[in-house]
């Protein structure tokens, strides 16, 4: 199943990340979100939306970190694969041990590592919709595209 939204603010993406939440959450099918997209196109503000619904607040970009871990109803595991050379880095952060545990885990830059991507994963895509560009401030408009693995 693929579900496609057009937003225009962090606050609608943040909304999209929730609505996935609460989808996954009635289905209990799926744990893995593989993230894609360029350099600030809202992957992080989509695991904040996410997070959100599961009552966690503070979510921060793992960029520096490799992973960040938060505690909730469910708990999340928020991986950034950008930094990551290859599977010999992403085991050194315990990433064996961390997809063992109980809640969902999200992966920013996914498509780096793909071969370590679980089969039946969620994927979000954010592009960035090509247009005049708005040189006033204001924020460009972004396509997420979610691939689920299954049908409702």
């Amino acid at each position: 199943m693929t579900l496609t939204y057009n937003v225009d603010s962090t606050e609608q993406t943040e909304t999209v990340g929730r609505e996935l939440a609460e989808r996954l959450e009635r289905s209990s099918r799926c744990t893995f979100i593989a993230m894609r997209g360029e350099m600030g196109v809202g992957k992080t503000a989509f695991t904040r939306g996410f997070a959100s619904y599961f009552g966690i607040k503070g979510v921060k970009s793992p960029t520096y970190t490799v992973v960040n871990e938060y505690h909730g109803t469910k708990n999340i595991y928020h991986f950034d694969f950008y930094r990551l050379a290859d599977a010999d880095d992403l085991y050194s952060i315990g990433y064996d041990d961390i997809i063992e545990r109980r809640g969902y885990f999200i992966a920013e830059w996914s498509e780096r590592i793909p071969e370590y991507i679980p089969e039946m994963s969620v994927t979000v895509t954010i592009s960035r919709v090509c247009s005049d560009m708005d040189y006033s401030g204001g924020e460009q408009k972004r396509i997420i595209t979610i691939d689920i693995p299954y049908e409702d």
